[in-house]
């Protein structure tokens, strides 16, 4: 598990994709610690060496059969009862997988927000009321699935705000040949303006 500690108030549960902690989620984790917020992101895979871009097949299906979403949840769950005395605020951050892990989370009392990128498996926990506010990206377009039916009915649910990008699934991962710059940017400083808005405004969300 990565764990970067800056004797926050507040801290940033981050869930990775189906390839585990790799190259994208150290960077992410980073890049959040800078604004001085504690962050956490459990390795799933129970293994060191993440899958590469290339074993998609392979790392979905270790997902789909070694994990699941169900144990996922759990796993965040517990972290989350670990972690709760210690923290002011606690929000999720998830990745596909993770985003839809996030989704989960969302109605459980201890999760003060949850911010997921390009969660298309949400569209399969529809039940899901969040009790919490609610951030989540998705990209202009999707393999399995319609974008904007599913915007639409997200649209219609209370505490959810969701954006739509330019770009494909992974947009957001410098280290993935789908990533697209400007819409990283705009997805995480969108992020930062949530966060913020959901913090005590008088402690600025700024780097050293």
């Amino acid at each position: 598990m990565i764990s970067i500690q800056k004797d926050s108030d507040t801290a940033i549960i981050v869930v990775h994709e189906i390839y585990g902690i790799n190259q994208h989620m150290k960077y992410v984790c980073q890049s959040l610690s800078e604004y001085d917020f504690d962050v956490f992101c459990p390795n799933l895979l129970e293994w060191e060496t993440p899958f590469d871009y290339s074993q998609e097949g392979d790392a979905y299906s270790n997902f789909m059969e070694n994990i699941s979403f169900t144990n996922a949840w759990v796993t965040i769950k517990n972290l989350l009862t670990d972690i709760k005395d210690e923290y002011e605020k606690i929000f999720v951050v998830g990745f596909s997988v993770g985003a839809t892990v996030a989704w989960l989370c969302s109605e459980e009392q201890l999760v003060d927000g949850i911010i997921g990128y390009y969660g298309s498996r949400i569209r399969n926990y529809m039940e899901i009321s969040p009790q919490c506010p609610t951030l989540l990206f998705f990209p202009q377009e999707e393999k399995s699935f319609n974008v904007d039916e599913l915007i639409s009915a997200l649209d219609n649910k209370n505490k959810v705000e969701v954006h739509k990008f330019n770009g494909q699934h992974g947009f957001s991962d410098p280290f993935s040949p789908k990533y697209n710059e400007e819409s990283a940017k705009k997805a995480f400083n969108q992020m930062l303006i949530f966060l913020r808005i959901h913090l005590d405004e008088r402690k600025p969300i700024v780097k050293d």
